[in-house]
C-alpha cells in the first residue's frame, strides 16, 4: 500500500494512499486530522484483539474503522444502503469511500502520518 502525505494551504496534513485504499486516506483527512489520541486509541485496539476473534469498531462523522487480529476495514458511513434502493443492474461506486487492508500494513501508515506530524 503506497501513501503520501502533505501539507495544504492552510497548513493541515493530507493523506493520499494508493488505488483501492483511499478511504484509509480520507479516514486521516476526515476523523483524525493530526488528533495522536485517537491513534494511540486505534493502535491500543489492535494489541487488544492480538490472538482472538474480537472485533473492534470506532464510529466517526465521517468514516468507521472496524478492525479484528488480521483486517483493518473503513468505509464511509454514508455508504449503508439497502440493496433495495437500487435499480436491478446498478451497483454503487464504493471504491473510494471502503478500504481493507492487513493489519501490518495499517500500522505502517499510521507509523508514517506519526513520523510525517513529528516533522512538520
Amino acid at each position: 500500500m503506497d501513501y503520501e502525505f502533505r501539507l495544504d494551504v492552510t497548513g493541515q496534513v493530507v493523506a493520499r494512499l494508493s488505488m483501492g485504499h483511499e478511504a484509509v486516506g480520507h479516514w486521516l483527512n476526515e476523523e483524525v486530522k493530526g488528533n495522536l489520541n485517537l491513534l494511540d486509541e486505534v493502535e491500543q485496539a489492535v494489541q487488544n484483539v492480538r490472538g482472538s476473534e474480537r472485533q473492534w469498531q470506532k464510529i466517526g462523522h465521517e468514516y468507521t474503522i472496524l478492525l479484528d487480529e488480521e483486517e483493518v476495514m473503513i468505509r464511509a458511513n454514508q455508504i449503508e444502503l439497502d440493496g433495495d434502493e437500487m435499480e436491478e443492474g446498478m451497483f454503487y461506486y464504493d471504491e473510494e469511500s471502503l478500504s481493507c487492508c492487513g493489519v501490518e500494513d495499517f500500522l505502517n501508515v499510521l507509523q508514517g502520518y506519526r513520523s510525517f506530524l513529528a516533522e512538520r
